[in-house]
């Protein structure tokens, strides 16, 4: 798949979809073939970063020690000390508010084992536990300024249970540019997570939150792009004007 498809196939989007009344998401769908889920090792999980922002807010809250608590209060959205952890043992109401409130949590790697106990019930079956794929367990010593700007870009490509991938990769309001470069890196990621690569994807496809998905390269696109690139067919030679068009021969009249 080139970038150039992905160019058309959001053009025809763009072109096809009704107007709303709020700003739309754009989502890319990448699925699979040939990949047997139930077998662990050819599952999809990984984490990639996209060139663009998503136009959408992502927060992130921090789960630190005293060695992180500066940068953590500078760069995270919101801080969790390991002398909080009381206050949220046996709160899974407070835990929920934390993990619909924030999409990465990052956590100080001495406190896993603590941060597994208080926070792992309510956030595990969230996919919010702290991951270290994604860069999210640090040493004492990190810097987490650049992991946090990292992470305002990074998704999750995942495909456990059933061989579709989607994707948010930005609203409609943002360029085609922005938009198109997402949706390649989204395609790449789930090309190299699985074992044959690009013949292991069935197709791409993009979509807006309420519009229909297009598949990428398909034959509506392909037929709507080559009918814009058709020659402009010869015009008709012009016609004289009425002014100077030859006068009509007048009947000859009857002589008796």
């Amino acid at each position: 798949m080139q970038k150039d498809d992905i160019q058309k196939t959001l053009t025809f989007l763009r072109e096809h979809s009704p107007k709303r009344n709020f700003k739309q998401g754009v989502d890319c769908v990448v699925i699979l073939r040939n990949v047997d889920l139930k077998r662990p090792e050819e599952q999809v999980d990984v984490y990639a970063t996209l060139p663009f922002a998503r136009g959408k807010e992502i927060k992130i809250c921090g789960i630190v020690g005293a060695e992180l608590r500066d940068q953590a209060k500078s760069n995270c959205d919101f801080m969790i000390l390991s002398d909080d952890f009381l206050r949220y043992e046996g709160n899974k109401k407070a835990i929920k508010k934390l993990a619909n409130k924030y999409q990465y949590f990052i956590a100080q790697a001495a406190l896993m084992p603590q941060i597994a106990k208080v926070f792992g019930r309510v956030l595990g079956p969230k996919q919010k536990m702290p991951n270290p794929k994604a860069g999210c367990v640090v040493p004492p010593n990190a810097n987490l300024k650049p992991l946090v700007e990292k992470l305002k870009k990074t998704v999750r490509v995942m495909a456990k249970t059933t061989p579709v991938i989607q994707i948010s990769v930005g609203n409609e309001s943002q360029p085609d540019a922005e938009l198109v470069e997402n949706a390649f890196a989204v395609y790449n990621a789930a090309a190299h997570a699985v074992k044959d690569e690009k013949y292991n994807i069935k197709e791409t496809l993009l979509k807006f939150t309420m519009s229909p998905a297009y598949k990428v390269g398909g034959e509506l696109v392909v037929k709507q792009a080559t009918e814009k690139t058709k020659p402009v067919a010869h015009e008709p030679k012009a016609t004289a004007p009425a002014s100077e068009a030859k006068p009509k021969k007048s009947p000859k009249k009857k002589t008796e």
